[in-house]
């Protein structure tokens, strides 16, 4: 059976909903970030990396939202949590991936700045900087990526569970959602799902 690694709050919810939808058996472990057991000899045998998710399977630990996404989608086909066109399924890729290596790291500049500096007038310099750039990756997802009703258009796949996840971190960055009608109306449309309630109230927990 799948195990998934994840903290509350953290990017995992992406790969936690997706096992959730997919019907495929699994089970989660939260990770206690504000007692540091991602740093713990345990967690770091299992991700090295010191961070969520992680997904145990029996060929071995896969980490990174995006792989873990594909992943999951693939070992489910019959849930239809990706495209199968080979042209759309590389636009879905394309998404993942914007999310993770630009949209992710736009939002942990407010509190990881050590990542990229050693001054602390650098840290608070990428603090201020963090509305920018979020509401200006926002606006253009708003723009020109969010097809809608789902982010590839009429199916729903991990794109829309990724998107919702880092979507829910937008107030706490200082982003103004009214003036992203098409991302809040995504999000209401996501988390009005079962499986995505069902997570939601696990994590809680």
């Amino acid at each position: 059976m799948l195990k998934l690694y994840y903290s509350p709050g953290s990017c995992a919810l992406a790969s936690h909903i997706a096992l959730e939808e997919s019907g495929i058996p699994y089970t989660a472990e939260r990770v206690d970030f504000k007692n540091s057991q991602q740093t713990s000899p345990a967690y770091l045998a299992i991700n090295p990396k010191g961070r969520v998710p992680a997904l145990v399977t029996d060929r071995g630990v896969l980490t990174e939202n995006p792989a873990i996404l594909t992943f999951v989608a693939q070992s489910a086909p019959q849930a239809k949590l990706l495209p199968e066109d080979p042209y759309v399924f590389a636009q879905a890729q394309s998404f993942n991936s914007y999310l993770c290596a630009t949209v992710h790291t736009n939002h942990a500049h407010k509190m990881r700045g050590y990542r990229w500096a050693s001054e602390e007038t650098s840290f608070a310099d990428m603090k201020r900087k963090v509305p920018e750039t979020m509401a200006a990756s926002f606006a253009l997802i708003e723009r020109e990526m969010l097809k809608g009703p789902w982010v590839m258009g009429e199916q729903y796949t991990v794109c829309d569970a990724y998107l919702f996840t880092l979507g829910l971190w937008l107030e706490g960055d200082g982003v103004d959602l009214s003036v992203l009608p098409k991302v809040a109306a995504h999000r209401k449309r996501v988390s009005e799902r079962p499986a995505v309630a069902t997570v939601l109230a696990d994590e809680k927990a």
